[in-house]
C-alpha cells in the first residue's frame, strides 16, 4: 500500500510535467551531455559501422606492411610493489601471436618480493632486462630509465600489474603503418576484476563507456587525448625527440599531448586488449580518481593551455582536443555545483520527484548507450551481464565520480595538492612544482 501510494504520487508529480518543463529543469544534461556524450557517440558508431568495409581493407593492408617489416619491440613495465602482479603480465607477453620484442621491467625501489620475482623471471628468460632504483623515483623516472636501454623501433608502455590478450602487441603496432603521421597509438583497458564487487562492475561499465567507446569516438574525429599508461605504444625516435615522460600524476596525458603538440597523429585501437585490476572499494577508488582528476588541473591547466592559443604551430584539432577535456571535465563540473544548489533551492519541495525523474531518464539514456556498447565490442558474451548494473551508472558516474573531480579540482587549483601526493618521491615534486610555475610549456 505504501509503495503504491507512492507511485502514484510519482504519477501525478510526473502528469504536471510538459516536456518543455523537463527541459528548464534539467537543462544541463539536454544541452550539454546529451548531445556529446549519446547523439555524438552514436553518431559515429554508426558511422565507423557503414564504413566497416573500408576499414578493413585498411587493417589488411597495414597488417601486410607489419608482418613484412618485422619491427623489433621494446615492453617497459616500470612498477613499484608489484611483487604480486607481475608474473601474470609477463606470462601474458610470452603467449603473444608477435614475437619479435624484447621486455624490460624497472622496479622503482620496492620493499616486496618484487626484486626476487624479477631476477627469478630473467632467469628463466620471460624477463630481457631487468633494472633497479634502490630509491624510488616515481613512475615517470623508472619509465625513462628502462627507455635508455630500450633498442626497439617502438615502445611498449605497460603498468605492471596489467595483462595482455595473446595479439594484443601485434594489434597495438598494426597502426603505425595506417599513416606515417601516426607516432603514438592507445589501447583498450578493460577491467579483469570486474565480478568481484559492486564498484569493480560500475568501473567496468565506466571503462567501456568512456575508453571504449570514448577513445574510439575522440581517435575517429581527430581529438584523442590520452594514451592511458596502463597499454600505450609510441614510436622510440618521437618519444625522445619530446622528452619522454614527465613527473606526473597524469603522465600519460600529458605525453600525449606533448606528440599531439609536436604535431603528430596519435590513434586509438580498441581491439588491442589490456586487462588491469580495479579498486575493490569506493574508498580506495575516490583516492585514486582524485589523484587522476589533479592531473587536469595540473598539466591540461598549468602545463598545456599554451596549445589553445594561437601561434607557429597552432593546430585546431589540438585546440578542440584541450577545449573538450576541459569544458566537459573542469567547466561543467564546476558549473554542476552551481546549478545543483540553485535546483535544490528551487525546488526544495519536490527533490525526490526530481532525483526519481532524473534517474529514469538516465537509465534509459545508459541503457541506450549499452546497446551501443555491445554493437561495438567484440566481446558481446562477457560484457553482457554488466547490464544489471546500467541503472546505477548515473549515480556513480554523475555524482560519486562528479563529486570526487570536483574537488580534486579544487584542492589542485588553490592548495596544489598532486605536488604533495605520495605518487612521487618529494624531491622529485618539489621539482616538478618550480618547473610548472615557471610555467615551462614543453
Amino acid at each position: 500500500m505504501f509503495f503504491t501510494e507512492i507511485w502514484d504520487h510519482f504519477f501525478s508529480f510526473l502528469e504536471s510535467f510538459s516536456f518543455s518543463r523537463i527541459v528548464s529543469v534539467f537543462w544541463l544534461f539536454f544541452l550539454f551531455e546529451l548531445p556529446r556524450y549519446y547523439i555524438l557517440e552514436a553518431g559515429v558508431i554508426i558511422y565507423l559501422k557503414m564504413r566497416r568495409k573500408h576499414f578493413e581493407r585498411r587493417d589488411s593492408l597495414a597488417r601486410g606492411r607489419f608482418l613484412a617489416a618485422r619491427p623489433f619491440v621494446s615492453v617497459i613495465a616500470p612498477g613499484k610493489n608489484e611483487g604480486k602482479n607481475i608474473y601474470k603480465l609477463v606470462i601474458s607477453l610470452s603467449e603473444q601471436t608477435y614475437k619479435n620484442f624484447e621486455v624490460i621491467v624497472v622496479d622503482d625501489g620496492s620493499d616486496d618480493d618484487t626484486e626476487v620475482i624479477c631476477r627469478s623471471l630473467e632467469k628463466q628468460g620471460l624477463i630481457d632486462i631487468f633494472l633497479r632504483n634502490e630509491v624510488s623515483g616515481g613512475k615517470a623516472s623508472a619509465a625513462n630509465f628502462a627507455l635508455q636501454f630500450a633498442k626497439g623501433e617502438y615502445i611498449i608502455h605497460l603498468d605492471a600489474d596489467s595483462s595482455l590478450d595473446h595479439d594484443a602487441i601485434e594489434k597495438i603496432v598494426i597502426p603505425f603503418y595506417f599513416d606515417d603521421k601516426i607516432k603514438a597509438v592507445g589501447g583498450d583497458v578493460k577491467v579483469r576484476n570486474s565480478k568481484d564487487s559492486i564498484c569493480t562492475s560500475l568501473q567496468a561499465l565506466e571503462y567501456l563507456g568512456n575508453i571504449m567507446v570514448g577513445r574510439t569516438v575522440t581517435s575517429t574525429l581527430g581529438i584523442y587525448r590520452i594514451i592511458s599508461g596502463a597499454f600505450g605504444a609510441f614510436e622510440a625516435k618521437t618519444l625522445r625527440e619530446i622528452g619522454a615522460w614527465n613527473v606526473g600524476p597524469g603522465l600519460d596525458g600529458d605525453v600525449t599531448q606533448k606528440i599531439r603538440n609536436a604535431g603528430h597523429r596519435i590513434f586509438f585501437e580498441r581491439r588491442a586488449i589490456c586487462l588491469t585490476a580495479v579498486p575493490q572499494t569506493f574508498y580506495a577508488l575516490g583516492k585514486q580518481r582524485m589523484r587522476w582528476s589533479k592531473s587536469l588541473v595540473r598539466f591540461r591547466v598549468r602545463r598545456h593551455i599554451i596549445a589553445m592559443l594561437p601561434r607557429g604551430n597552432f593546430s585546431w584539432k589540438n585546440f578542440f582536443s584541450l577545449f573538450e577535456n576541459l569544458f566537459f571535465y573542469l567547466y561543467l563540473d564546476m558549473l554542476w555545483v552551481i546549478y545543483l544548489i540553485v535546483l535544490i533551492v528551487n525546488n526544495i519541495g519536490s527533490l525526490f520527484d526530481l532525483f526519481v525523474l532524473k534517474f529514469a531518464i538516465m537509465a534509459v539514456c545508459n541503457l541506450f548507450s549499452f546497446f551501443m556498447i555491445l554493437w561495438l565490442t567484440e566481446r558481446k558474451k562477457e560484457e553482457l551481464p554488466l547490464i544489471a548494473f546500467v541503472p546505477f551508472l548515473s549515480i556513480y558516474v554523475g555524482y560519486f565520480l562528479r563529486i570526487v573531480r570536483t574537488w580534486a579540482y579544487f584542492v589542485e587549483f588553490f592548495l596544489f595538492s598532486s605536488y604533495k601526493d605520495p605518487w612521487n618521491p618529494p624531491k622529485v615534486s618539489d621539482i616538478a612544482r618550480l618547473e610548472d610555475l615557471s610555467k615551462e610549456q614543453i
